[in-house]
């Protein structure tokens, strides 16, 4: 087992990291919600960019994993916060950021925030939004009631963990950082990845995202029998190729 190094920050929570040194532009994997950073995706990805000498960066937010903090505590700021002391502290150089589901949305707070860092993005099942666009609008009359009572409701997890709380401050939070209501002033090449069997993150989603980005080197990757993971080995294989294509292009 790997034991992770931490960074910690200036109100005392530690954020766990794994880092390798080798070429730029280094890669930067900002997992999902609930997620940590030894997931399928990450653990590949971390493979692959060690077979290409290729510098690569993995963490996890407050409250998630190895990382200090309580998940209830945790909103889209204060996570978009970690990946950002994450760059800053724990990277260098150019910089492809790779967001899975949430954490596409994280990549593009990263992207708007360090545009002189970040060269690319690559976003795989991207979940810009989802507290307005799909967690509230789905909550059941029960965790509605739930919400307005006790400040929160448990959701039961889709991939066999156990309930997490979604609380208010949460959800009220998120609105602070909506970025598909309005162009996205991001330049730099995007290579999106969406399944068109998602049965959380509507592939739509891509092409909404497409359509704000004001980069004029926008992919969108549609995979029809591709689920939310989208961490087969086919699929890996697509994502290697952007952070591939990416990286060449972006004259590092």
């Amino acid at each position: 087992m790997i034991v992770p190094r931490f960074l910690r920050l200036s109100d005392g929570r530690r954020l766990a990291f794994q880092r390798l040194s080798g070429k730029r532009p280094g890669v930067l994997f900002c997992g999902g919600y609930t997620s940590d950073m030894t997931g399928t995706k990450a653990l590949a990805l971390e493979a692959i960019c060690r077979a290409q000498r290729r510098a690569f960066t993995r963490f996890d937010y407050s409250g998630h994993g190895a990382s200090s903090g309580d998940f209830a505590d945790g909103t889209i700021g204060l996570w978009a916060e970690d990946a950002l002391a994450i760059v800053d502290r724990a990277t260098a150089g150019p910089l492809l950021v790779v967001g899975s589901s949430m954490g596409g949305w994280i990549m593009l707070l990263v992207a708007l925030a360090r545009p002189e860092r970040v060269v690319g993005l690559i976003g795989v099942a991207a979940a810009p939004d989802f507290t307005a666009d799909l967690l509230l609008p789905q909550a059941t009359p029960d965790q509605r009631r739930a919400l307005t009572a006790q400040g929160h409701w448990m959701q039961p997890s889709a991939y066999g963990g156990d309930p997490y709380p979604v609380t208010r401050r949460f959800i009220d939070e998120a609105n602070q950082h909506l970025v598909l209501r309005a162009p996205l002033p991001i330049k730099c090449p995007v290579h999106l990845l969406h399944g068109q069997r998602d049965p959380d993150v509507p592939w739509q989603t891509a092409l909404r995202l497409a359509e704000r980005l004001q980069s004029d080197d926008v992919t969108v990757e549609l995979i029809k029998a591709g689920d939310h993971r989208l961490s087969s080995p086919p699929d890996l294989a697509r994502i290697t190729a952007a952070i591939e294509r990416l990286a060449a292009s972006s004259g590092s």
